[in-house]
């Protein structure tokens, strides 16, 4: 292949670098929000302490349900019996807070010092009649957002399977009803039943602000699909019944574990769909959740066609331009594919982790835009080296760089606009409605750039960059 060629199908590589991320038990920041009965107990070391003040400090009027258990040093040097301290903080937050369930992250030291959590959860649960799931979020083994993927695979164990007492209280416990009927007449709700067709139940993964729950519960609703419910829900009481043969599907690409233990423990069939992000990705979930149910899909055509509509004002701004991805949160194919399809050119995207199996029909769905646009392919790099990614910016000098938090003010001190990769996290960026608040994130850099000339100040801050 010479230079001049373009590649005919993606490329992948894989260089030897860190996962250059925030710290995987920052989950706990939107879980603790999204399970409203939880508490949430980080087991680590003071460092781990000042990550969680800096990175939530901003929620200490919330009252939020997550603490620290320290290791100190005689914790470390096993000079401490690890299942009394533990017993004695979790007695603790049963008696002040008396949460349904108790998750304990795990950090780097207690992979190192090899505490055996999954060992002592059993017993302590047994002792003290709270639920305890152990999940693994130390930086060592994780990049960002998978400290949400370890923990969600981890509940899927405590999914109630189907049982006479779970087919009781069933319509009790379905938090997705209640949301969609709340306020409606009896004979409202039986009529809105009548307009599902008749289907295998559906669970969707994935955690998510309760009205993104909404927006795509009704979207299928509109196909004529029920979701039986949501992992996680919003209480850990209310969490899906999953049985043998269940259909699921997931909402995020960084949940590939949680996916393999829905399959391989539950015995669930993962529905491999593109993520529904933007337009396109969401009209291609849709669509794929309705062919494997054999539905023909109603009116998404139209849609996607209205929301790309309003968008136009946003779409201009970028059509044209190239953009480059550090990797960071493992949206980054997800969010790519959107931006080819507003007319940009990916240059490249690093990515920390990639599961080939579960992001299958992301990857063929981006492949298949960059064609349908007449884009050349990306390069994928996995766990890129960030000195290697740097050169590869200067020589490229593409027009944005979605970066982390630590790259950022550098290359904008070198006159390369940047847009923190961690704010796609906490944006709502699922669904038809919400593609708006990814393009006003992508194009705020540039809009920026667009002020600063009308006032003069692009021309005094390329001055300052050469002194």
């Amino acid at each position: 292949m010479t230079a001049t060629q373009e590649p005919s199908a993606l490329n992948f590589e894989c260089e030897t670098g860190n996962y250059h991320t925030f710290c995987p038990i920052s989950c706990v920041a939107w879980l603790y929000q999204k399970i409203e009965d939880s508490f949430f107990l980080v087991i680590g070391t003071k460092t781990c302490g000042y990550f969680l003040q800096n990175a939530m400090g901003v929620m200490i009027f919330a009252e939020p349900r997550y603490a620290m258990a320290e290791l100190e040093e005689g914790d470390i040097s096993a000079q401490l019996n690890d299942y009394e301290e533990l017993k004695r903080l979790c007695l603790q937050i049963k008696r002040d807070r008396n949460p349904s369930v108790i998750v304990w992250i795990g950090t780097c030291t207690t992979e190192i010092i090899k505490t055996d959590l999954e060992g002592l959860a059993p017993k302590l649960e047994s002792e003290i009649g709270i639920p305890i799931v152990v999940a693994r979020a130390n930086g060592l083994d994780y990049a960002f957002t998978q400290g949400e993927d370890t923990v969600l695979a981890a509940m899927a164990n405590r999914c109630p399977d189907k049982s006479p007492v779970a087919e009781t209280e069933k319509n009790e416990r379905n938090a997705i009803a209640k949301l969609l009927n709340f306020g409606k007449k009896k004979e409202d709700v039986a009529q809105d039943e009548s307009e599902y067709v008749d289907h295998p139940p559906l669970v969707l993964f994935g955690s998510l602000p309760d009205p993104v729950v909404t927006q795509l519960t009704l979207e299928l609703k509109r196909q004529g699909i029920k979701v039986s419910g949501w992992l996680p829900a919003k209480r850990f009481t209310e969490l899906p019944v999953l049985e043998e043969g269940y259909y699921v599907a997931g909402v995020n690409p960084f949940l590939s574990r949680t996916a393999t233990t829905l399959m391989r423990r539950r015995k669930c069939k993962l529905i491999g769909a593109p993520f529904p992000i933007g337009p396109d990705g969401t009209r291609a979930w849709i669509e794929k959740i309705c062919s494997v149910f054999g539905i023909t899909p109603k009116g998404l055509d139209e849609r996607e066609a209205q929301i790309w509509e309003g968008l136009e004002d946003y779409v201009k701004l970028i059509r044209g331009k190239s953009v480059f991805f550090m990797g960071d949160n493992l949206l980054e194919v997800s969010l790519a594919r959107f931006l080819v399809r507003c007319g940009m050119t990916v240059q490249e995207i690093g990515i920390p982790y990639m599961d080939k199996r579960y992001q299958a029909a992301e990857l063929a769905f981006l492949e298949k835009t960059c064609q349908e646009m007449g884009s050349p392919l990306p390069s994928i790099v996995e766990k890129p080296d960030n000195y290697n990614q740097l050169q590869r910016i200067y020589e490229l000098k593409p027009d944005l760089v979605i970066t982390g938090m630590a790259h950022a003010n550098p290359l904008e001190a070198r006159g390369i606009n940047t847009k923190w990769s961690v704010e796609f996290t906490f944006a709502q960026i699922h669904g038809f409605t919400n593609a708006r608040d990814i393009l006003e994130l992508v194009t705020r850099p540039l809009r920026r750039n667009n002020n600063l000339k009308d006032l003069g100040w692009d021309k005094l801050v390329r001055e300052d960059a050469k002194v």
